[in-house]
């Protein structure tokens, strides 16, 4: 396998962005991706990975990157005759189409290869829309096998699954039955769940593209209105719109570039991609084995990580997600929080970016928006949520739902130009 650089990253300003189209959205990230790798043009890409869940609800159903990348060929913008393969994963959309472009370029097949995510969630009127794009996450052809599983997962949480229950989808009552079950079994609490979701409001204070732009105090992100008990609407992650892309070539066309651009060139260190199944709730979930995989590929362990974005869809799921990377030990996830690691100058800083709480998680595009994120923090572009020098970077995605485990898991790790 090839080494593999990214080279340009973008990140549209998440939110509710009734006025933008999906190729609005596209055409804003795939612009702002070269101009951040430098390029005047895309003229030597030779293959994109398109992600999208949500198209399919206006009738697009099909060939969606094409559509959306069409008035960008006819105007010059994007080559013409470039294969673009379409993506859907769930939440793990993007990292897959970021999967995608680096198999491209390690495997020797490509020089150059992109990927993007483009998503619409808000439809201003029309929360049935919305609810479809979601539903297509958990199995929709035999649903009686997850209501069986989550009615004895409910048993052994002390929370009845309720699937119309509270102000969430039926993923957010899933995700408040483990966090139940995690509480029950490790003593975690309903406060460091809070803590969680208090430090990424703050942190995406300061992200100038995040959804949500204030700062949530513990005492306020308690009192939130419930969605799911243990869980408050501060803890859970927003509707919206957004995109986001990644620019990847080999090391040897990075060779023949220039130096600006060379040396802000960030390395793929691995990438690997896990399966859900149907798990006894005290098994780990699958991204354990997905970062145990990505460590060995990387040659590195858990504790050469300085920088991390998880995918917290809730804020529980910061903290389980910590235990199955590796960097707490299992039912201490919690405590890590709260003794403040996860913070802007902590020890292992956690969702600089504000996470999806408060960032923002327009599904196909979440996964490129936390390599943007890890791209400005490895460049020491990221302004005043900037962590220290870091030179390894992980970022864990997951998308879909099946019983406790998503569906699929992406973990990547990237090294720091220079490192």
């Amino acid at each position: 396998m090839r080494d593999v650089y990214v080279i340009g990253t973008s990140c549209t300003a998440f939110g509710k962005r009734p006025q933008d189209s999906f190729k609005a959205l596209a055409r804003e990230a795939y612009l702002d991706m070269l101009r951040d790798a430098g390029l005047d043009s895309g003229s030597d890409i030779e293959q994109a990975w398109f992600g999208n869940c949500g198209m399919g609800t206006f009738g697009q159903r099909n060939i969606r990157g094409q559509v959306c990348f069409t008035p960008l060929v006819r105007e010059g913008l994007f080559p013409e005759r470039v294969p673009m393969i379409n993506v859907e994963g769930g939440c793990a959309t993007a990292s897959m189409a970021f999967h995608g472009a680096w198999k491209d370029v390690a495997s020797g097949d490509m020089e150059m290869s992109m990927a993007i995510g483009v998503e619409k969630t808000f439809f201003a009127g029309d929360g049935g829309r919305t609810l479809e794009i979601f539903e297509g996450g958990i199995d929709q052809l035999d649903p009686e096998e997850w209501h069986s599983y989550y009615a004895e997962m409910g048993h052994e949480a002390g929370k009845p699954f309720e699937p119309n229950g509270g102000g969430g989808t039926v993923f957010m009552n899933t995700y408040a039955m483990q966090a139940a079950w995690h509480m029950k079994h490790h003593g975690t609490t309903q406060e460091q769940i809070a803590i969680a979701a208090s430090k990424n409001h703050w942190h995406g204070s300061m992200n100038p593209k995040a959804q949500y732009r204030f700062e949530v105090s513990v005492d306020e992100a308690l009192a939130d209105r419930e969605v799911s008990w243990p869980l408050t609407r501060a803890m859970c992650a927003p509707i919206g719109d957004g995109a986001a892309a990644a620019l990847l070539v080999s090391g040897d066309r990075l060779a023949g570039m220039d130096r600006a651009v060379r040396e802000r060139a960030i390395k793929v260190r691995g990438s690997v991609l896990t399966g859900g199944k149907y798990r006894a709730a005290s098994e780990p979930g699958l991204s354990r084995v997905a970062a145990q995989k990505a460590y060995a590929k990387a040659g590195l362990s858990a504790a050469d990580v300085d920088l991390v974005e998880v995918h917290d869809a809730t804020s529980f799921c910061e903290i389980f997600q910590l235990e199955m990377l590796g960097f707490a030990e299992d039912g201490k996830g919690g405590a890590f929080v709260a003794e403040g690691h996860t913070r802007l100058g902590g020890r292992l800083p956690v969702n600089l970016s504000g996470g999806l709480v408060s960032k923002g998680h327009p599904v196909g595009a979440t996964g490129l928006s936390m390599i943007h994120e890890l791209a400005l923090q490895l460049r020491s572009e990221a302004g005043e949520r900037q962590a220290q020098k870091a030179d390894i970077a992980l970022a864990e995605n997951g998308g879909g739902v099946i019983g406790f485990d998503e569906a699929a898991c992406s973990v990547i790790l990237l090294e720091a130009p220079g490192a």
